[in-house]
């Protein structure tokens, strides 16, 4: 598993007080996966000499969170 991924599950636990436990928040996990393949569409790691403009880059960021329903 990609190291990247690894780190996101570790943030999709969330520790209950309550209960003194922790669970896996599966919404969190795939916001927190949406998140980052905006970033990497809005951070041009991809982009060169031939790549889309910045406003496509925001256009397909933009189609991605409303596909998955995930709005700032």
């Amino acid at each position: 598993m990609n190291e990247r991924i690894r780190e996101l599950v570790e943030k999709s636990y969330i520790y209950d007080r309550q209960n003194d436990s922790s669970f896996f928040n599966k919404e969190l996990f795939a916001k927190l996966i949406v998140a980052e393949c905006v970033g990497v569409v809005e951070g041009g790691r991809f982009l060169h000499d031939q790549a889309p403009t910045v406003l496509f880059a925001k256009e397909c960021s933009g189609a991605i969170k409303q596909h998955f329903g995930v709005e700032e």
